[in-house]
């Protein structure tokens, strides 16, 4: 395999003492494990090192996304993942503790916003908080629309605007919030990525510091870029949605780029 390219950047990669990695694309593809990716992850539990799984997926509670990775055969705690839901819910918790919100959403965000003490109601809330969810429902976007007009502040997870499935593309939370803002001239603040406040609200999850962390991504628009901007070192995998051909058309360039994890095993 070929080592890592190096770019650019003010640390060196010795001093590199947490890891932030993107989820699918890069340790999984679909339901497959990539390879390199189990022992990639083996060695951040062996030699100790602080890490998290990132997934701008809000669906899905901590618990679910491990169970998923077990059946391709990657074992993580729990407590190693962390989802745009969970990011959301540190924003609305550090802005308005104990607050209200109308939520459009599956288990990962509505467990996430109960966690942090938030009630969960369409009566004057607090805000309107969109997620992901595979059953879109024309009453509730409705019920989010009027809620806005009336007042309440528009939150959403993250701004994908398609998700994958077997059988192609769907609409992601991204495509229904444009709806909604059409429908309200009012635009939501994402908090997921590319936001760097996800990678943030993560380094905060396990007291990491930017100058000696990593962001291991497969996307330029998304995890490079939020990496950069919030002063991490980047590290961009070949084998998700950015080609190396693509690389270039970007005004930013990641630190360093690489095949896979299976590349970056022995940096840890």
């Amino acid at each position: 395999m070929h080592g890592p390219t190096r770019q650019s950047g003010p640390v060196s990669d010795r001093e590199i003492e947490c890891w932030l990695t993107d989820m699918d694309g890069v340790l999984v593809h679909e339901d497959r494990a990539i390879p390199g990716a189990a022992d990639f992850l083996r060695r951040l539990v062996d030699r100790e090192r602080r890490f998290l799984v990132l997934t701008n997926n809000s669906i899905y509670t901590r618990r679910d996304l491990a169970a998923r990775l077990a059946r391709t055969g990657l074992e993580l705690p729990e407590e190693s993942i962390w989802t745009s839901a969970l990011a959301t819910a540190q924003f609305l918790d550090d802005q308005r503790p104990g607050g209200t919100a109308y939520v459009i959403g599956e288990a990962g965000l509505t467990t996430a916003l109960h966690e942090i003490g938030y009630v969960l109601t369409d009566t004057k809330p607090d805000y309107v908080v969109l997620g992901e969810t595979r059953t879109y429902s024309f009453e509730a976007i409705t019920k989010a629309i009027r809620l806005i007009g009336e007042g309440a502040r528009f939150i959403a997870t993250n701004p994908d605007a398609t998700g994958p499935s077997q059988e192609g593309p769907l609409p992601a939370t991204g495509a229904v919030a444009a709806m909604i803002t059409r429908a309200t001239g009012r635009d939501p603040y994402y908090v997921g990525k590319p936001n760097p406040m996800m990678f943030r609200s993560a380094m905060n999850a396990i007291e990491a510091h930017s100058e000696m962390t990593a962001m291991v991504g497969d996307r330029m628009d998304t995890d490079v870029v939020a990496g950069m901007e919030a002063g991490l070192r980047t590290y961009l995998v070949l084998t998700g949605s950015t080609s190396r051909a693509d690389i270039g058309r970007f005004p930013f360039q990641p630190n360093h780029v690489v095949n896979s994890v299976a590349d970056l095993i022995d940096l840890i």
